[in-house]
């Protein structure tokens, strides 16, 4: 992989990693395009991970601060009781990483077909998410906090369907403010994305891989991860408070048809 590739594939990690079109699917398609191997992709990925990461903590900041200072008043308040959603929101993905990802993945397998099928189910929640108008809550509930986060783990295992698209398009179908559940998205997927992270990492010195990137590769990749990620959080959170997700969902109908067809005729 060339700084010219990674800074490309930076970009698109940053923006697909909050706008709903599944950042795993667009970085398999750019590994394809650019011919990269499976340990450079993996590597690639796990960096541009941490760098979306460090995005979503600078530009929710004040959220996080704020929850942090509640969580270590050492009481039940309301502070407490979101960071607890959070965690109860962990769960599904927690027991789907450790116990069924590798299965999963050898079940489905990989490539563009499935991002292509991913894709177009990612465009019908979104549209699904759109033309439905439930009554809008104030306070993500408990048990929507977990569906949310059951969407979620669904979404980890398959490269194309988006996980904000997942979580959000769940958030909104189960009646939650536009804007809340936005924010709650972006939060709740900080720790399962670094754990993703620490997994693949730890796959990769167990297979003893030696294909790795040069230093100024991945910091090409990570620091254009991490722009353009604050762009795209920010983006999205007034994105989603203007309620429109149906641009995206026409994107990911398109591209994941043009997938489809493109592996038809190959």
């Amino acid at each position: 992989m060339s700084i010219v590739e990674a800074i490309i594939l930076g970009i698109v990690q940053g923006l697909t990693e909050f706008l709903p079109i599944s950042s795993s699917g667009h970085l398999t398609i750019g590994a394809n395009l650019f011919g990269l191997s499976g340990e450079e992709n993996l590597s690639f990925a796990i960096v541009v991970h941490a760098a979306t990461v460090m995005s979503t903590i600078v530009i929710l900041w004040g959220e996080v601060w704020k929850l942090l200072q509640g969580v270590f008043k050492f009481q039940w308040n309301e502070e407490t009781q979101y960071v607890g959603k959070i965690l109860l929101s962990m769960i599904p993905v927690l027991i789907v990483g450790l116990c069924f990802k590798e299965t999963v993945e050898q079940f489905f397998g990989g490539g563009l077909r499935l991002v292509g099928c991913c894709m177009l189910l990612t465009a019908a929640l979104l549209s699904f998410a759109y033309f439905t108008k439930p009554r809008q809550r104030e306070n993500i509930r408990w048990w929507d906090s977990f569906l949310i986060g059951l969407a979620q783990a669904i979404a980890a295992l398959l490269p194309g369907l988006s996980r904000s698209g997942a979580t959000i398009s769940t958030g909104l179908l189960l009646g939650n403010k536009k804007e809340n559940v936005a924010k709650f998205s972006f939060l709740m997927v900080l720790i399962p994305i670094l754990g993703e992270a620490l997994l693949d990492g730890k796959k990769m010195l167990i297979d003893g891989v030696s294909d790795s990137l040069p230093p100024l590769v991945l910091l090409a990749g990570f620091v254009t991860a991490f722009l353009t990620g604050c762009f795209a959080c920010k983006w999205m959170l007034s994105i989603v408070k203007r309620g429109k997700l149906i641009y995206f969902a026409i994107y990911c109908a398109v591209v994941g048809a043009a997938l489809l067809v493109f592996q038809a005729v190959v």
